[in-house]
């Protein structure tokens, strides 16, 4: 806290700006220009390398930082100028860097009754602190005892670099697992609290060089304090107004107005800007600025997104060329003992001082001493600004360089280490994994159901809307629907996408797109609004070519956990009744998610469905059968239907279909077709066991009715589903997933759509009813072993 900033005494009067910089660089020096061009080029290529191990960027950063700026030739060439100038950069590319970290951070947190990530963070901290302050003072880091040294050691030891931290879990693709929000949470909470206590602390313990009268501190003391508090105060309760003002005046899908853009600049250099006028460290104001203002909104997001752009892009390299630079390794002594010992209780404190807490801490919780020691070891990683305080404390003579260099070292061990424990969470996870992991046969019924509801257009949304109503179950959980507009990416429209702040989103502003969106969206909240309770509605947008937009379906679903997607049928019915040929596009888009969808589908075939009427206000006058022969996606359909079977407007009908054993019967089975035994004795049991649970739980108390028909062949099969006609407004049916199935054999040799399944085709097919809609489900498949766990995996 007392190391917090760069002097700029020793700056010349007009310090050469950031565009003169290069050009400074390459006039003066080639050395200077080698330097910077091998920074920027080999921490990239060190990168690339280090991918698979899954090395977060900061990690190479330093090595190559280190090794650049300490080559003899390249040192050589730098004068006082360059010097100057680069210290100026690295200062205000931390002042960029502190103020986007403080606008990710939620302040108002501390005032809330602390949760479990503040309680383990709060112990790792303590714990660190406490080892901190009372083991370094007695190893001599400083030149001179220094208590304002080692209260910011301590502090900045016991902080964590939440935004390393989150990129590593997020990479790592743990983000969403119980285990991966607590470290998120626990990290950021610490590195906040952290942060707080340094900007706080810089009031009373300011850099020593300043003033040395107490009279005169303590009067810089109290002016830093009130312009500190005043700024605070306008960038809590005044900037919302303003920023509110802006964000409605520049609605999403529109350019934003020039005047606005630069007013929200201007006032946001402004807010950080107030307190450093009266001596306050223009760092930890842009924190402080940044910690208050609003963090939502499209000014907000357009800042964030430009300055990590920018960060990345181009402060990093410069920022660890410098870090290279101050951190002179020519001026260790490797031969000295003493600086071993420095050195293994500074990494022991750092590594282990939080683990001892969150141990402590876990066992009181309630977590296994294994998590709890992985959390622990989790939460030490460091980042950008904790190396830029190790460089500030050789800067500022408080410390020896080779001091600055341990502690640079430091903070790379507390990052490396910390892929390999993620990498051994993700190992014991899939070990504890499931065998399917998005089926609804096994979703528990405490948790809501995540359903990706797709539509073509407008035409859709009647039967979209009915299908949320009888699959909506108990209002408690409920469901939650993602209705999925799937919009063919073509030249007309990819010539109206407006780029949006962010690196990766597009606004759609095509006329005919957004209409049909619109009508869709109020038609869908009508419904929502008279009989959407236990319904949580979203909207979303698959935009692509069809070569593409299966692909992004199906990380759309992997993305927002989704358990069911459903897709509309290729074909329309027509007025007449009967479909059309279809759409090819849609077809092919319907088969790519069939084989690569990570959790269950279901293909919707509309002839009718969105015509019922009163679903919700008439007892049991929908009729729905479900059709039990056997296999995974029949158990899958029959699941479903135990959705459906707990609406009360709905007349549901299980009709299972049994081989016929009679001894009469076996003359009229198919000929030459050869049984698996083995494999079908297994999978009867499981046919039996689920509909046992089935019977039991919604048959034999009367809520559904239960037929039998006893077949001997497919030909019985067609000529039972051909009964049907007519009697149910929708049938639900598994895609195939059946183990030599006698009573289906034959059948996929003059399918139309084998996408659908033997039953779906027969059902969907041009000779049966034209009011019978059709609900065809595949159930969740996996390739061999699981290769991975669930992005919302529990070892906890």
């Amino acid at each position: 806290m007392q190391r917090a900033g760069m002097s700029h005494k020793s700056a010349p009067s007009q310090d050469p700006s950031c565009q003169n910089f290069i050009t400074y660089t390459v006039r003066n020096g080639p050395g200077k220009v080698v330097g910077l061009v091998c920074t920027f080029i080999l921490s990239h290529l060190l990168h690339h390398l280090l991918r698979p191990l899954s090395q977060p960027r900061i990690a190479s950063d330093i090595l190559i930082g280190l090794l650049i700026g300490n080559i003899p030739w390249i040192r050589d060439s730098f004068d006082e100028k360059f010097i100057t100038t680069l210290n100026f950069v690295a200062e205000f590319g931390m002042i960029c860097y502190m103020f986007v970290l403080g606008m990710e951070m939620d302040p108002y947190v501390i005032f809330r009754p602390p949760t479990q990530p503040a309680i383990i963070a709060y112990a790792g901290m303590i714990s660190t602190f406490i080892l901190a302050s009372s083991i370094t003072p007695f190893m001599q880091y400083t030149k001179q005892p220094d208590i304002g040294f080692t209260l910011s050691l301590s502090i900045t030891l016991s902080g964590s670099g939440s935004h390393i931290l989150t990129r590593i879990i997020t990479n790592l693709k743990i983000g969403k697992s119980d285990i991966g929000k607590l470290v998120i949470a626990a990290g950021v909470h610490s590195d906040m609290i952290t942060m707080l206590l340094v900007c706080v602390g810089f009031l009373f313990i300011p850099p020593s060089s300043r003033v040395h009268d107490p009279s005169a501190r303590l009067t810089k003391a109290i002016t830093m304090t009130a312009a500190l508090i005043l700024q605070t105060i306008f960038a809590a309760k005044v900037s919302p107004i303003f920023m509110n003002w802006v964000n409605n005046e520049n609605p999403e899908g529109k350019p934003m107005k020039g005047s606005h853009l630069v007013l929200s600049i201007a006032f946001m250099v402004m807010v950080c800007a107030a307190s450093p006028i009266y001596g306050y460290n223009p760092i930890l104001s842009a924190f402080m600025a940044g910690i208050f203002l609003p963090c939502e909104g499209r000014v907000s997001k357009w800042a964030v997104g430009k300055i990590n752009y920018l960060l990345t892009t181009i402060f990093y390299p410069l920022f660890f060329f410098w870090m290279g630079y101050h951190a002179n390794l020519h001026k260790i002594d490797f031969y000295n003992i003493e600086g071993y010992e420095r050195f293994g209780v500074l990494t022991g404190i750092a590594l282990f001082g939080k683990l001892v807490g969150t141990v402590i801490c876990g066992a009181i919780l309630g977590y296994h001493w294994r998590e709890s020691a992985e959390l622990g070891l989790l939460l030490t990683a460091k980042g950008h600004f904790h190396v830029f305080l190790a460089i500030l404390a050789s800067t500022y003579g408080v410390t020896e360089t080779e001091i600055s260099c341990m502690m640079v070292v430091v903070i790379f061990f507390t990052v490396v280490h910390t892929p390999s424990i993620v990498m051994e969470i993700i190992q014991r996870a899939r070990k504890l994994a499931p065998t399917h992991r998005r089926a609804l046969q096994w979703l528990d019924p405490a948790n809501e159901l995540r359903i990706l509801l797709c539509i073509h257009g407008h035409h859709n949304v009647a039967s979209s809307v009915n299908f949320m109503e009888i699959s909506k179950g108990a209002s408690d959980p409920g469901i939650l629907v993602y209705v999925t507009d799937m919009v063919e990416l073509t030249e007309e429209i990819a010539a109206t996408l407006v780029q949006n702040d962010g690196m990766d989103t597009v606004t759609v502003t095509d006329k005919q797109v957004t209409d049909m969106r619109d009508q869709i969206t109020r038609s869908i909240q009508v419904y929502a609004n008279e009989n959407g309770d236990g319904i949580t509605l979203r909207r979303m947008l698959a935009l692509s070519t069809f070569n593409g937009m299966a692909q992004d379906i199906c990380i759309l679903a992997e993305d927002l956990m989704i358990s069911l997607i459903i897709l509309p049928f290729h074909k329309n019915q027509r007025s007449d009744g009967t479909l059309d040929g279809g759409h090819p596009g849609f077809r092919y888009v319907n088969r790519k998610i069939l084989r690569n969808a990570p959790c269950s589908v279901g293909i919707l075939v509309d002839r009718g469905l969105g015509l019922a009427e009163k679903i919700s206000t008439t007892p049991r006058s929908f009729n729905v059968a479900v059709i039990f022969i056997g296999g995974k996606d029949d158990r899958e359909a029959l699941a479903y239907a135990g959705r459906v079977a707990r609406h009360p407007g709905v007349k549901l009908t299980v009709i299972r279909f049994l081989l016929d054993d009679n001894l009469e019967n076996i003359s009229r089975r198919t000929g030459g077709f050869r049984i698996n035994q083995a494999e079908q004795e297994a999978e009867m049991k499981l046919d039996d066991e689920c509909f046992a649970h089935f019977y039991e739980r919604y048959v034999a108390g009367g809520h559904v009715l239960y037929m039998e028909k006893h077949l001997a062949n497919s030909a019985e099969t067609y000529s039972t589903l051909r009964s049907f006609e007519g009697q149910y407004a929708l049938i639900i049916v598994g895609r195939g997933g059946r183990v030599n199935s006698i009573l289906t054999v034959g059948m996929n040799d003059w399918q139309q759509c084998p996408e659908l399944g033997p039953i779906g085709d027969v059902l969907s097919g041009s000779g049966f009813s034209q009011k019978t809609s059709v609900l065809i489900i595949q159930q969740h498949h996996l390739k061999g072993d699981l290769e991975g766990v669930d992005d919302d995996f529990s070892i906890m």
